[in-house]
């Protein structure tokens, strides 16, 4: 890449992002559906609803953090890797805010056939993340960007063993 290049500015964030909350929003539709009902378990009401509320609060703290606090744009710009901040939690933490905040919307319309949804978001993610961000960055980055990913996670945010 020549200087005037850069890392894509969104990378798979709007497919990523669309598809995830569009699978949300017919989730939760479907979710309120009387064929749905067995689905609808009243003594997890409460714990569902906290669940869900509290995966959303930390799913806006990390996009928070990466979109205003990491300043993730300037290193795309610059082809720097950011690894500092919520960074250093998680690899990826724009998309896992997605799959967080989706997951407890799911969780907080309280329909139980609908919270494996989770595996689905994880998985997409993984998939478009490895074919796609993971490539771009080994190549502009190279041995730092492989070190980076041996210590810190792609999707769920923690600090890998030994780190």
């Amino acid at each position: 890449m020549n200087n005037k290049e850069h890392l894509p500015m969104y990378g798979i964030g709007p497919i990523y992002g669309g598809v995830s909350i569009a699978v949300t929003v017919a989730a939760v539709i479907l979710g309120q559906q009387e064929f749905s009902e067995a689905g609808k378990i009243a003594i997890l009401k409460i714990p569902s609803l906290i669940i869900g509320i509290l995966l959303i609060v930390f799913g806006v703290y990390l996009w928070y953090s990466a979109v205003f606090r990491a300043k993730v744009d300037n290193g795309i710009m610059q082809n720097k890797l950011v690894t500092t901040g919520v960074y250093g939690i998680v690899r990826n933490p724009i998309y896992s805010a997605f799959m967080l905040f989706c997951t407890g919307a799911l969780f907080i319309s309280g329909n139980v056939f609908f919270y494996p949804l989770f595996f689905f978001y994880w998985s997409f993610m993984t998939v478009l993340v490895i074919n796609t961000e993971e490539k771009w960055l080994e190549d502009v980055c190279g041995e730092e960007y492989i070190e980076y990913k041996k210590s810190v996670n792609r999707c769920i945010p923690w600090k890998k063993k030994g780190n």
